[in-house]
């Protein structure tokens, strides 16, 4: 149970961002001197998913574990 908690705070954490990143692309004016923000808000938004993905495997990761330990004790 310990380690799902911090995964679980990284999932709150990169759904925010991926949040925020998507709003400032939705809010983005299509003008070429703004393609830099665009740029960062979209590399954001793929950190935001990677984030997300990894803390998922976490959260996958320490139930197996859990599991494991469950079964091993009897």
């Amino acid at each position: 149970m310990l380690g799902l908690l911090p995964a679980l705070d990284g999932l709150l954490h990169a759904s925010a961002q991926f949040d925020q990143a998507a709003s400032r692309i939705a809010r983005a004016p299509v003008a070429p001197a703004d393609s830099v923000d665009l740029s960062a808000a979209a590399v954001a938004l793929l950190q935001s998913r990677n984030n997300f993905e990894a803390n998922s495997k976490v959260m996958q990761v320490a139930d197996e574990m859990e599991k494991t330990l469950i079964n091993s004790i009897g």
